[in-house]
């Protein structure tokens, strides 16, 4: 059985690109060190996985499940991140760089600072560990929905743009402060990137865990 090992994805855009909504220790810790590890810790496990399938140990192979759930969607989650994010002085980080997800936007909600209210109060009541996200359904409608821990998008729909709510995100710089940091997120967030996966489908959003590989 052939494992695909996975590598950390590049960042498209320097350490302290984000600033000052979100600093460069923090880009480069989240990056460098906690997405690194949901890496290695996913290939251990797709390596163990695979050697349990080789010697029919089925006990084993449902034991490892949780972990490649786990550090597999920390994987596709983070790697997801870092596209839907952009330099506030970039056009990218403009919300008119996707005109017809706006249009979309407002239709759904009433108007886009509706939308941002109903999205900031998802991820703001999230408990624990999380992330909020954005989705195109596969009916076409959008819609807020919010993830525990590390549990990825896997059924189907979009994932237009989403926000990691872990600690590791955001507390060396707002310490406690969860809603600044999500007030703060709304200046980076690529819209053109979201905009492209609003136009596409699973697979095409999914396309970026390819550069990992």
């Amino acid at each position: 059985m052939a494992v695909t090992t996975y590598t950390l994805p590049k960042l498209p855009y320097p350490y302290d690109a984000l600033e000052p909504s979100i600093s460069a220790q923090i880009m480069e810790l989240h990056h460098s060190k906690h997405h690194q590890a949901y890496v290695t810790n996913l290939n251990k496990a797709l390596q163990s996985y695979s050697t349990a399938v080789g010697a029919g140990d089925i006990a084993a192979q449902i034991a490892l499940q949780p972990s490649i759930r786990f550090n597999g969607g920390g994987h596709i989650n983070h790697s997801l991140f870092w596209q839907n994010l952009a330099p506030v002085s970039s056009a990218d980080a403009k919300p008119d760089a996707a005109p017809a997800l706006m249009a979309h936007i407002s239709n759904t909600w009433g108007s886009y600072d509706k939308f941002k209210s109903a999205f900031s109060a998802a991820l703001l009541a999230l408990q624990g560990s999380g992330w909020g996200w954005l989705v195109k359904e596969s009916q076409g409608g959008l819609r807020i929905v919010t993830t525990k821990d590390q549990d990825p998008l896997v059924g189907g729909e979009v994932p237009v743009f989403g926000v990691d709510m872990w600690e590791h995100a955001y507390y060396l710089q707002y310490l406690n402060g969860k809603a600044a940091y999500v007030e703060n997120i709304w200046n980076v967030i690529n819209w053109k990137v979201a905009e492209q996966r609003y136009h596409g489908g699973p697979n095409d959003a999914f396309s970026v865990l390819k550069s990992s590989m």
